[in-house]
């Protein structure tokens, strides 16, 4: 008997595992923001080390040094929450592919942020630099929730659940969030909130860019009612849920960034807006892994079947 078969992981455990490192993947953009929203961006000036001398922060630092040098830290608990789940789908009976795939994608992202989130320090916070940070986050993030949505999920073709023009709709729908996400990185590299009193801005008018991020949030709200309401109208109740989460998300997001751009960008609403943002994303891929599903293959319906016969879940023909 293999070693891996002595230690099976069982579908329950590996689905815990990967929203785990879904959620750290999020916790580690919101600690990412407290340290740009607190002026710490180059509270550790250089990278790989802290200093030119140590790897750590030292007292005589400050503040600024212990909040860079913690999301530092942090970067090596989401890779171990990545490295976890790999594992996890390496153990899991049956093995299947796509998941070790997915998890291992999840790993692969943890190490390329962390370059990202150097080239960022070493450019004294370029803000289109820091920017590609946050979009490859987003990335990682989208390939977390495809580990965890795939966890108990048949390896087998995706099929619609619902026709085409709706599927058509919830594509356009994700395009028109990622649009979103990314103006919304320009208009954070427009404004205040740099990360450290010197570092430069973009040089875009923050006035009119954040305009065309209004009109853009405009624009992915009315797709989503829109997907909602054709769900509600033709497709299976999780999918119209999944949509009315979305815009129930959008919402709260929404009056989250008019709070801020009216109030003067205050740190706490910043920092609550990064949040929104990566949980708009999970909706929004929520709403489109709902337009499709995957059946089970013959042999594994009959092969469950008969296993829950066995545990007295079902009747036995």
């Amino acid at each position: 008997m293999k070693r891996s078969d002595r230690f099976p992981v069982s579908t329950h455990l590996l689905r815990r595992i990967a929203l785990a490192s879904l959620i750290a993947n999020i916790v580690i953009v919101v600690t990412g923001a407290a340290v740009r929203l607190t002026g710490s961006g180059l509270g550790c000036p250089t990278w790989p080390r802290c200093t030119d001398d140590s790897y750590t922060a030292t007292p005589a630092m400050g503040i600024n040094g212990a909040i860079e040098f913690g999301n530092r830290l942090l970067t090596f608990a989401v890779a171990a929450a990545a490295l976890a789940g790999l594992v996890a789908a390496l153990l899991h009976r049956p093995r299947r592919r796509s998941v070790v795939l997915l998890a291992g994608g999840v790993l692969a992202g943890i190490p390329a942020q962390a370059v990202i989130g150097g080239i960022t320090v070493l450019t004294n916070l370029n803000p289109w630099v820091v920017g590609l940070h946050f979009l490859a986050s987003m990335g990682v993030i989208a390939v977390a929730y495809a580990f965890w949505r795939r966890v108990d999920e048949p390896d087998t073709p995706a099929i619609p659940a619902v026709p085409s023009p709706i599927r058509a709709l919830a594509g356009l729908t994700v395009v028109a969030s990622a649009a979103v996400i990314v103006v919304g990185v320009i208009v954070t590299g427009s404004g205040p909130h740099a990360g450290d009193a010197d570092a430069k801005r973009n040089g875009l008018d923050p006035a009119t860019i954040s305009q065309v991020h209004a009109d853009l949030v405009f624009l992915l709200l009315g797709l989503s009612v829109a997907l909602w309401l054709a769900l509600k109208a033709v497709g299976p109740a999780s999918a119209a849920r999944a949509a009315g989460v979305l815009v129930v998300v959008e919402l709260a997001q929404g009056m989250i960034g008019f709070v801020q751009y009216f109030t003067g960008l205050p740190v706490i609403a910043v920092g609550a807006h990064m949040l929104g943002a990566c949980l708009v994303w999970v909706a929004t891929l929520a709403a489109l892994w709902s337009t499709r599903t995957r059946r089970p293959r013959t042999d594994d319906a009959a092969t469950a079947s008969a296993r829950a016969a066995d545990q007295g879940l079902v009747h036995a023909p």
